[in-house]
């Protein structure tokens, strides 16, 4: 790795983290230089340069970022804007060289939100079109306890050509091992719904319609090991996580990866790369407050996970890109919830002149691949938020009635309710009686 050059190559650092629906004061830890400035820890076996290098653009994806209840009922970008104030600060304080950052886009859709920024001194000062975008996936509703969110932006090169655009999307799949197929149809349903309408609004175009597809998110693929495997039984103790020192045991793991087996089939996420996760331990499930103690109640699994595509990249070579993937890890020391955070630090191949190019260029994609552009998104989007607002403020005043807690605050309404009619009724006696 000492021979990377990162000569007209931008670097990219995206993250992701489940925050296991954490009040929105205590998810985070203060100082977030072990997630958001990775280079600091691992220049030795880097390229030395990168010790001395500030991101040109970075990515943070958040799922579960509060409550339910309250990312149902609305208040997601309060806590988002939070958040934001938080990264920025940290971003800059922990710059090699004092860089600065301007904020791109925000986004967020009940709990999954993603932030990207820039450095001011090469694409903060240049970055042009910027759109978000989000849909919920959530049951039939399309509701937003699951679903995704997207940011799409254009740099132009140097000589004022078009230039490339760069897409990232951050997404919150179905939960549960034995739910493989929802979660395909998930993704399915992300490519045709997540969409970005033309600057004349009259065509739209998907995450694919992009020079560079960054991929991040609690994707929820699970390790699925057969019951006879030497591994099936140790796999719910507690202490699995010593086993997994060993990348024997993680690269076992890994050949019953459920995205893996999936990517090999072509049936999700085509076109999209992915580092050597095996050589970081499963990022889930694990025992809040504990830095390395797995809970029995699930298998280990990768569940969050980082993927990415470039249009120079040949679908006909489907395991291997363009983009040097320079570190790819979890950060164990996060322990508020029983996902860890990961992050991956990507260097992108040096932009080439268009040539007087109209359009940027785009992603190639495998024979028989034709994503399409779900015509009624907006309805979806509709339909989803409007049961989102529902359920949600009728979560958080139960909630109320409860002092948090929902069951407590029906069992309270009942109570009272019924507390209530008896008086109403002991009123009417006494009534009548006199």
């Amino acid at each position: 790795m000492s021979s990377v050059s990162l000569e007209g190559r931008l670097l990219v650092q995206l993250t992701t983290y489940n925050t296991n629906l954490q009040d929105h004061d205590d998810s985070l830890p203060q100082d977030l230089v072990d997630w958001l400035r990775p280079t600091l820890t691992v220049s030795k076996f880097l390229a030395p340069q990168l010790s001395v290098t500030a991101p040109d653009i970075v990515c943070v994806g958040f799922q579960e970022l509060l409550p339910l209840h309250i990312g149902l009922s609305g208040w997601s970008n309060k806590v988002l804007a939070s958040r934001d104030a938080h990264i920025k600060s940290q971003l800059e304080q922990h710059a090699p060289n004092k860089e600065r950052y301007t904020l791109v886009a925000k986004v967020v859709n009940v709990g999954v939100a993603m932030l990207v920024y820039a450095r001011d001194d090469k694409v903060g000062k240049k970055f042009t079109d910027v759109q978000t975008s989000w849909i919920g996936i959530g049951g039939p509703l399309a509701m937003g306890n699951k679903g995704a969110v997207a940011i799409r932006f254009r740099v132009p090169d140097e000589d004022g050509g078009v230039g490339e655009t760069f897409t990232f999307v951050c997404a919150h799949l179905s939960a549960h091992a034995h739910l493989l197929e929802r979660r395909i149809s998930d993704y399915q349903n992300i490519v045709s719904s997540l969409v970005f309408p033309s600057k004349d609004k009259k065509t739209l175009s998907t995450i694919y319609d992009t020079s560079h597809l960054f991929f991040v998110g609690d994707l929820n693929f699970r390790v699925v090991l057969p019951p006879e495997h030497a591994l099936s039984i140790k796999s719910k103790d507690t202490e699995f996580a010593t086993l997994l020192e060993s990348e024997d045991a993680r690269k076992q793991m890994r050949d019953h990866d459920q995205l893996s087996l999936e990517l090999k089939k072509g049936t999700v996420l085509q076109c999209l790369k992915e580092g050597d996760f095996w050589k970081f331990k499963c990022s889930y499930k694990f025992k809040i407050g504990h830095v390395e103690r797995y809970s029995s109640r699930r298998t280990p699994s990768w569940t969050d996970r980082i993927l990415y595509a470039t249009h120079t990249d040949d679908p006909s070579k489907p395991t291997e890109s363009n983009i040097s993937n320079l570190l790819y890890t979890s950060i164990p020391s996060y322990c508020t919830s029983d996902h860890k955070p990961i992050v991956a630090l990507l260097l992108l191949p040096p932009s080439k002149p268009d040539g007087g190019a109209a359009l940027p260029p785009v992603l190639k994609l495998p024979p028989g691949f034709t994503p399409t552009p779900n015509q009624s998104y907006m309805w979806k989007r509709f339909t989803g938020r409007t049961t989102d607002r529902f359920i949600g403020i009728i979560w958080y005043i139960f909630s109320l009635f409860g002092a948090g807690s929902f069951a407590v605050g029906i069992f309270n309404f009942i109570l009272g309710f019924g507390a209530w009619k008896w008086w109403s009724t002991t009123q009417n006696v006494t009534a009548q009686t006199v």
